[in-house]
């Protein structure tokens, strides 16, 4: 099958959905699918207000019709809903084509966070952007469980998976660090509420891997806190095995990759039992979910680190990805595009 997927998030960012979709890309092109992907490195870019390491595309509109038209995919996912993924949406819907969409991160939250929007605003903007949807992709079920709250129809239940050869349990490497150790990778921005971590009491060390707009802030404010910045995806594994625990304190991500990336390296998790935890940790054994983050910290020392990896065993790709391909939505035949008649003349 030939798949288009359009995406505001690719490299050089360095995010869970981008991570998604490149293993995604990978599993579907071994399988034998032809994948493209419309993303913002060949487009005219702005920076993101308030995350200025992420690049929009500018008025993308034309040529992201053009490659559709050129293209002529069998199913078009719209991963994301940046100008990218407007872009792909109008072009769909001039052309009465199909298409699926995802919901990856509940930005409603976000916006409230920094500058105090309503949620209900947000939300009422993003069930405008995924209606048309043939089938809104969610990755846990308790963040299908609010979308479904605030309206949204057409709702698919989409998990995802782990690179279970490249994060393994190996020799643990030696941090120089007073142990237990205490990690967390991710961005290190406003929506990880990555404070509730930074104040914990806890005993040893505590390790943050990862770049963002309050880096400095946070290098500043805790400097008993050990800040690695930017971490190559190649060298997390090993510090991912190093560490005694895993701490999560996000309460908004619709699912968390780099804790399935911990357990699957045999490191416990510690996590709130939010959307996202719930479903990585649930109610297995490889993790501890309390709403006492420290205790929750604490009590994941005393997690065998096998039955961590036991649990990463259960997000295994090939299955993520036949969920995908099986919630797509096949276009049965391309039609001139009126809006573009210039582009239509391609054809």
């Amino acid at each position: 099958m030939k798949i288009a997927i359009v995406t505001d998030a690719w490299t050089p960012q360095v995010n869970g959905v981008v991570t998604t979709l490149l293993d995604l890309r990978q599993r579907l092109s071994a399988a034998g699918h032809g994948v493209t992907v419309i993303e913002p490195s060949a487009f005219r870019r702005f920076r993101c207000p308030g995350y200025a390491e992420i690049e929009l595309a500018w008025r993308p509109g034309a040529e992201v019709a053009r490659r559709l038209e050129e293209d002529q995919p069998e199913a078009i996912h719209i991963a994301t809903e940046g100008p990218l993924g407007l872009a792909a949406r109008a072009c769909c819907l001039r052309r009465k084509l199909p298409f699926t969409t995802a919901f990856h991160s509940r930005f409603p939250e976000f916006l409230t966070a920094s500058i105090g929007v309503p949620a209900r605003w947000g939300y009422a903007a993003l069930r405008r952007f995924h209606a048309p949807s043939a089938g809104v992709l969610v990755p846990s079920s308790g963040t299908m469980e609010i979308l479904a709250r605030h309206g949204f129809a057409n709702l698919r239940r989409w998990s995802h998976g782990i690179d279970l050869e490249l994060f393994r349990p190996s020799p643990r490497a030696v941090i120089d660090l007073p142990r237990p150790l205490f990690l967390f990778v991710g961005r290190v921005s406003p929506e990880k509420n990555l404070e509730a971590f930074l104040r914990l009491d806890l005993p040893g060390s505590k390790l943050v891997c990862g770049g963002g707009p309050l880096l400095d802030r946070y290098r500043r404010e805790y400097p008993q806190v050990h800040f690695r910045g930017s971490t190559p995806r190649a060298e997390l594994p090993a510090i991912y095995g190093a560490a005694d625990a895993f701490v999560y304190p996000s309460r908004t991500d619709t699912f968390g990759l780099v804790m399935l990336e911990a357990l699957a390296c045999g490191t416990p998790v510690a996590a709130y039992p939010v959307a996202g935890p719930l479903d990585v940790v649930g109610a297995s054994d490889g993790g501890v979910l309390d709403t006492d983050l420290r205790r929750a910290a604490l009590a994941a020392l005393e997690v065998p680190r096998e039955r961590a990896r036991a649990r990463a065993l259960e997000f295994d790709w090939d299955a993520v990805s036949r969920q995908f391909l099986a919630h797509l939505a096949p276009i049965r035949r391309w039609k001139p595009d009126a809006g573009y008649p210039a582009i239509a003349q391609l054809a």
